[in-house]
């Protein structure tokens, strides 16, 4: 088990792996890039965060933001973790997104069901992300499908590959505008660090894209380093990417621990590298199946970034 230790720390191609379907770069300027405080449950304005007890976004870095117990002897823990919708509110930023877009782009339909058509999108996303993962699309190919798969209902035309970006454009736009971290991020993080921990981000994604997520929402000085598939090739919840990244924070497997929001991708294949596995299930809605397997595997099962740290202890 990992324990804490007496330090301190101050310290193209998108070819990568997504957890979550991918937000997307290459992007046109966003109203986030303008305008927002970007605090836990907060869209995001570009600007790195600072260390002197605040950021540039407004909102206070309190390195107590936790009554956490004393650091004990031995080395300090490395606690690495997912960013999708573990610590980056993505599904809610995609839900907003596409709200925003169909209602800006003139899409109002009698009847239409906004949340309906938010989990319509996001049911597409995982179906043609994965078939860019399976070799079937390419990355802008899962793109272009999702856009003409959603909007087919709607009759637009939208063949054209330059008609599916375009659409697809207007779509990031709204997504990045709705980008915010979850609520109980930023506190567990700091407290985390406070204590002596070391944090990092594993990521299924391409690197500079996720990079500047981190960065508009206020990460960039709470974790130590980001490690993406897209730069190695390889992707969750393959041993290796967890492998590499205790190589690069000097520790071994045994002494770090992974939370990510999918029980098989993130908690299992970090339990099966060697990692302490945690799954983040915050809909609480875990089946016995799932409850087993993890289980089996010695995973631990928390809804909260809140209940993280009596499992490091």
């Amino acid at each position: 088990m990992a324990c804490f230790g007496p330090e301190s720390l101050e310290s193209s191609d998108p070819g990568g792996r997504r957890d979550s379907p991918p937000g997307d770069s290459g992007r046109r300027e966003s109203s986030a890039d303008r305008s927002g405080t970007p605090a836990t449950g907060q869209h995001a304005r570009s600007g790195p965060a600072r260390g002197d007890g605040a950021s540039s976004y407004g909102f206070a870095v309190i390195p107590s933001a936790r009554q956490l117990p004393k650091p004990t002897a031995g080395r300090p823990v490395t606690v690495l973790f997912d960013l999708d919708d573990t610590l980056f509110a993505h599904r809610q930023a995609v839900a907003l997104g596409i709200t925003a877009y169909l209602v800006g782009a003139g899409s109002v339909e009698i009847g239409r069901d906004d949340e309906a058509e938010a989990e319509r999108w996001r049911g597409l996303e995982e179906k043609h992300y994965h078939r860019y993962l399976a070799g079937e699309l390419s990355f802008q190919g899962q793109r272009r499908a999702r856009a003409r798969e959603f909007t087919a209902p709607y009759g637009h035309d939208l063949e054209l590959d330059a008609a599916a970006d375009y659409w697809f454009d207007g779509y990031r736009e709204q997504y990045e505008a709705a980008w915010m971290l979850h609520d109980d991020a930023v506190s567990c993080l700091t407290g985390l660090r406070a204590n002596g921990a070391r944090l990092g981000i594993i990521t299924n994604g391409e690197l500079a894209f996720q990079r500047e997520k981190i960065e508009r929402v206020g990460l960039t000085l709470l974790v130590d380093d980001v490690v993406a598939s897209g730069e190695l090739g390889i992707a969750k919840p393959d041993r290796r990417i967890f492998e590499h990244a205790c190589a690069r924070f000097e520790v071994r497997t045994s002494d770090a621990v992974y939370v990510g929001d999918r029980l098989e991708t993130d908690a299992i294949g970090a339990a099966r590298a060697g990692l302490q596995g945690v799954w983040l299930n915050r809909s609480g809605d875990a089946t016995a199946s799932e409850e087993a397997a993890a289980a089996a595997s010695g995973v631990s099962i928390i809804r909260s970034l809140d209940e993280l740290f009596p499992v490091l202890i």
